[in-house]
């Protein structure tokens, strides 16, 4: 098993990521990727460790895999999984949305279905199944951009004045295909392995040449990575910024100029059906998304207990509205953990053999997500009203002997050293008010793509409706003017 050290290593491959109109020279000495890249190395060597129970033995490689890339066979392969993305997640409590094993879930479904990439025109099947086996054999940390730049929301590709502004093919060869244009949100690229590059939006007949799919490693010649303003370089220390400084994903724009994409790293070659087929008929969106909910989950519960320490430490906690807030928060988070459960209990084997969380829960807890999350923030943001405000400008304030005896006596509360209470209080700001909390809201909002979106195409196609309206129609039709007492 790829252990983090291995992974820091490999980081220093020549990639071009631009940060302030500059190409970074390496991202493991830059601050604004550093520290991220070392809590990454940290699950790879979670997961590294037999006694984690992350690892289990794949015949798709005869060999040692990481569980988080399986496609699951098997209930218990289910639970098996969602325990596994579990103990990476409680290691960064939520705060990394996309960490390896989010990518890595769409092609472990992409894998146990590899007749959707093959068609008349060309048969991908083989490269999906190689990569597949390369990700549990090499552990990689894939990032992915498969959404069109913000150009208009209008119209797809093939209306935008300017050619290849999404990424398309320019051209083809022996080798493989050249690429142009962009596509965004890239994150985790900038210290990932490969991207994986695609588009999720339904696209027309006239954007053929922006169906595609594909992966390639970050430090190809040609793919630029466009970094969005990072906040982790701001974070004086991990006292003052504790999530910030640890968990700030960097977020990128890819353009290609004119890449190459070798003909094995191709998966769909400009073919609009097969693009989406690609995420439904393998059961990729449900899987993908359900790792996304068990790491959700785990965010939200953390959150939660925040909120409650801070009413233990304020001493509010037995104030009624407050215990309402609480009874409020609890149920809220709640009812997401509940639908990662009830999805694995309704997960069906699908005609390749895979489990597949139920869609019905899985759907109900994203469509509400753009809700979900503000509500909680907003929450504790009730709780520790003005207590975030008042705090200490740093670290510096806790430590220099001017300032630390006024920060002993005014910033404490009963039984809480001031230090335990501006810790807690810090951290809690870094939830709901730093650029990093600012950044988390919008990512959980839009996430899965606007709500719109997910409530239309996901929510209410997938809930069943067909179903109760099949038993109502059954339940009016036992009484009508020429039946009134339905007996």
């Amino acid at each position: 098993m790829r252990t983090g050290d291995q992974y820091l290593k490999s980081l220093n491959d020549g990639r071009t990521v631009i940060l302030d109109g500059e190409v970074v020279d390496n991202v493991l000495e830059h601050p604004a990727f550093a520290r991220v890249a070392h809590t990454m190395a940290e699950l790879f060597d979670i997961a590294a460790d037999p006694e984690s129970g992350m690892q289990f033995h794949s015949d798709d490689i005869n060999g040692t895999a990481n569980r988080v890339f399986a496609a699951p066979r098997t209930q218990q392969e289910l639970v098996l999984r969602r325990k596994a993305i579990e103990k990476w997640a409680k290691h960064t409590h939520g705060w990394v949305g996309r960490s390896p094993d989010h990518v890595g879930t769409f092609f472990a479904a992409f894998g146990a279905h590899p007749q959707v990439f093959a068609n008349d025109k060309h048969d991908f099947s083989g490269n999906v199944e190689r990569y597949y086996k390369r990700i549990l054999s090499e552990n990689l940390y894939l990032s992915y951009a498969i959404i069109p730049p913000q150009v208009s929301r209008a119209t797809t590709a093939s209306g935008w004045e300017g050619e290849y502004l999404q990424v398309g093919v320019v051209r083809e060869t022996e080798e493989g295909l050249i690429v142009r244009g962009s596509q965004m949100l890239a994150t985790g690229a900038a210290i990932a392995d490969e991207v994986f590059v695609t588009c999720i939006k339904p696209l027309g007949p006239d954007d053929v040449d922006f169906a595609i799919s594909f992966a390639l490693p970050v430090a190809t010649d040609g793919l630029k990575l466009y970094s969005r303003r990072p906040f982790a370089p701001a974070a004086t220390s991990a006292f003052d910024y504790p999530l910030t400084s640890r968990y700030d994903e960097p977020d990128a724009l890819v353009v290609f100029d004119d890449v190459l994409v070798p003909w094995e790293r191709v998966f769909i070659d400009r073919d609009v059906q097969t693009l989406r087929r690609q995420f439904f008929d393998t059961g990729a969106h449900a899987l993908g998304n359900w790792q996304a909910q068990i790491r959700f989950a785990t965010k939200l519960k953390f959150i939660a207990s925040v909120a409650r320490k801070v009413t233990q430490v304020n001493g509010t906690d037995k104030i009624p509205g407050v215990q309402e807030k609480l009874g409020e928060l609890a149920a809220v988070v709640q009812s997401v953990e509940s639908a990662v459960l009830a999805a694995e209990y309704t997960a069906t084997q699908d005609e390749a053999g895979m489990m597949v969380p139920g869609k019905s829960a899985l759907y109900g807890a994203m469509g509400l997500q753009s809700e979900t999350y503000p509500r909680v923030i907003t929450i504790l943001r009730d709780l520790v009203g003005g207590g975030v405000l008042q705090l200490p400008s740093s670290i510096l304030d806790m430590t220099s002997d001017l300032t630390r005896p006024d920060m002993e006596r005014y910033v404490q509360s009963p039984g809480v050293p001031s230090e335990e209470r501006v810790k807690l209080f810090k951290l809690a700001w870094d939830i709901v008010g730093s650029e990093f909390a600012g950044r988390h809201q919008q990512y959980e909002m839009f996430y899965a793509g606007a709500p719109f979106v997910v409530r239309g195409a996901y929510t209410y196609r997938n809930y069943g409706y067909d179903a109760l309206v099949a038993e109502l129609d059954q339940y009016l039709s036992a009484y009508s003017t020429d039946n009134p007492t339905g007996v």
